[in-house]
């Protein structure tokens, strides 16, 4: 597991984030740190998005 501490540290999730915001936070964690796979419903629904 290769966890990017500092980028965890600069970019914590929101509290109570809308589905928008949990999506940019996941596509932006999966460029910047390799310590786990985007959640199945994200990746969902960026598809179901791109059509």
């Amino acid at each position: 597991m290769n966890i990017n501490k500092e980028w965890h540290e600069a970019h914590p999730m929101p509290k109570n984030p809308t589905l928008e915001q949990r999506i940019e936070w996941h596509i932006e964690h999966s460029k910047a740190c390799k310590c786990r796979g985007m959640p199945k419903s994200i990746q969902e629904e960026i598809k179901r998005r791109k059509g």
